[in-house]
């Protein structure tokens, strides 16, 4: 298992499959293996959602936000895991006790709080939960399971 703690954005493409206009994190840091980690999304007016939602009113869809929690996780493990350049997919299988505190609009800057509640290393099915803030307040709350698609040795 890795020990590194911190994944850029060059590491995050090299893990999941998301591009533009659709990679929803954009660092992922305090890695503690497949346990725990933070990611860092920042919210800008360029992004194609904010045209339709709303207009002159960006607020960011909460199924971006719970997105972004999903892909934080999935880099938390792929980092554990060692998965980078091997082609890991990973799919939601149930979305549960989501909650939406505040908006999240352009110049926020969430912190996604991720943590393992089910899952280890070889495991298909992972649940994890967290938790989504802008400047130390609740945005968004989730748990979530997902499979992971991992590739045959």
């Amino acid at each position: 298992m890795s020990d590194l703690k911190t994944a850029d954005i060059q590491l995050i493409q090299q893990i999941i499959p998301h591009r533009y206009p659709f990679l929803l994190v954009d660092k992922v840091v305090d890695i503690d293996g497949y346990k725990s980690a933070t990611g860092i999304k920042n919210v800008t007016m360029n992004e194609p959602h904010f045209q339709g939602h709303f207009p002159g009113n960006p607020i960011m869809p909460g199924v971006t936000i719970v997105e972004a929690m999903a892909q934080t996780a999935a880099v938390m493990v792929g980092v554990a895991l060692e998965m980078a350049d091997k082609n890991m997919l990973v799919y939601f299988m149930a979305i549960d006790k989501c909650k939406f505190r505040r908006k999240v609009v352009p110049g926020d800057v969430v912190e996604m709080k991720l943590e393992t509640l089910r899952g280890k290393p070889g495991a298909k099915v992972w649940k994890f939960g967290g938790v989504g803030s802008v400047d130390g307040e609740m945005a968004c709350e989730v748990e979530f399971t997902a499979m992971m698609d991992l590739p045959k040795e």
